[in-house]
């Protein structure tokens, strides 16, 4: 979504320089709440974002309320996605974010089409629907709503314990479609957590955010995502992780190395130089030049640490390199089969022969 083409002219003087005019912006506004974070408020014209048919996501349908991320992981790899709006991937990122303050009329709008078929939606591939700014915004609820009353199933990843204020919601959608959850949970060392993602709410309360799901009646997943090679890849981290992740009561655990696109490359790159510089030629070696994956030994060697601790823990786990590309991923919407049906939806006896029009959406990918 470009500033451009969104329907509403409106001049700001206080804008970011060269942004004075955005088609589409209603107001950007600051607030002693979050400081230091600008909410620039647009219009949207689209929700729901087709993922590409070549991306390795098993969806194929996103809503990304927000653009930009308070959750400030230098790791995320949706950072370059800032500079389509003439922001910066690193500061900007986390502290200019972009609300779509009509989404959940846009998406119903879009469900309401003929031509939709109901197709799973994920909801926090790109940037995250409970990061800070949705305590102010309140936009989740209205989303899950229109998913709901449409019958279109729905999945949501997340490192926010927001999450809590919806469960009732919920719950009560799940009784009429099928509903995942999903929790991130990267780094369990507090100090290590608020260096490398300062703005997300601590390995505790996302645990605890866990097991109030899973007390509501969900099976939810943990992404144990990113693993970060010589920070968070000992056993002894490993291991206490696991540990924690099961005492949480967590259905499944879901792991896989760091990976380092463009843009989130070279923020990360930045914060390793000024915190931990004595581990910056380790990294140079495991993600040379234009690389964003770990060498494929480097992942071998970690599944076969992890398997053994999982076992130990009794805990269902998964390497994401265990998915083919397109495979079902646990605890994520999974594109529906040709043929099959998607459990209780109401019939609008209009027969669906073309996928509606919306927005193309970037390769979407979990961190």
């Amino acid at each position: 979504m470009r500033w451009q083409g969104q329907q509403l002219g409106v001049d700001d003087a206080a804008a970011l320089p060269g942004m004075e005019r955005m088609d589409g912006l209603v107001r950007s506004v600051t607030t002693p709440e979050f400081a230091g974070m600008t909410f620039h408020e647009v219009m949207a014209k689209s929700a729901l974002n087709r993922v590409p048919g070549a991306s390795a996501m098993p969806f194929d349908w996103t809503v990304n309320p927000y653009r930009g991320c308070g959750h400030q992981c230098t790791y995320c790899f949706a950072r370059k996605t800032h500079e389509y709006l003439d922001l910066d991937y690193g500061a900007d990122f986390d502290s200019q974010i972009v609300v779509k303050i009509n989404v959940a009329d846009v998406l119903r709008t879009e469900l309401r089409r003929g031509s939709w078929a109901r197709e799973p939606v994920m909801l926090g591939t790109n940037t995250d629907p409970y990061q800070r700014a949705e305590g102010r915004y309140r936009l989740m609820p209205d989303i899950v709503g229109a998913l709901t009353e449409n019958g279109t199933p729905f999945s949501i990843l997340t490192k926010g314990t927001l999450l809590r204020r919806d469960l009732p919601l919920l719950t009560d959608a799940s009784r009429e479609v099928k509903v995942t959850l999903a929790m991130s949970i990267a780094v369990f060392d507090d100090a290590l957590q608020k260096s490398i993602e300062p703005g997300t709410p601590s390995a505790e309360a996302r645990l605890d955010t866990v097991r109030a799901a899973t007390a509501a009646g969900f099976r939810v997943t943990v992404f144990l995502m990113p693993i970060l090679p010589h920070l968070t890849d000992s056993i002894a981290v490993l291991d206490d992780a696991l540990a924690q992740i099961r005492a949480a009561r967590a259905a499944r655990v879901v792991y896989g190395a760091l990976h380092l696109r463009p843009g989130a490359k070279e923020w990360f790159l930045q914060w390793l130089e000024r915190e931990r510089p004595h581990l910056v030629s380790s990294y140079r070696g495991l993600y040379p030049g234009v690389s964003t994956s770990a060498p494929k030994a480097y992942r071998a060697w970690l599944g076969k640490r992890m398997r053994p601790l999982l076992r130990m823990h009794r805990l269902d786990g998964w390497d994401e390199d265990e998915h083919p590309r397109g495979r079902p991923q646990p605890g994520l919407a999974a594109r529906t089969p040709a043929g099959s049906t998607l459990g209780p939806v109401r019939s609008t006896g209009v027969t669906a022969s073309a996928r509606p029009r919306v927005a193309p959406a970037s390769e979407p990918t979990l961190f």
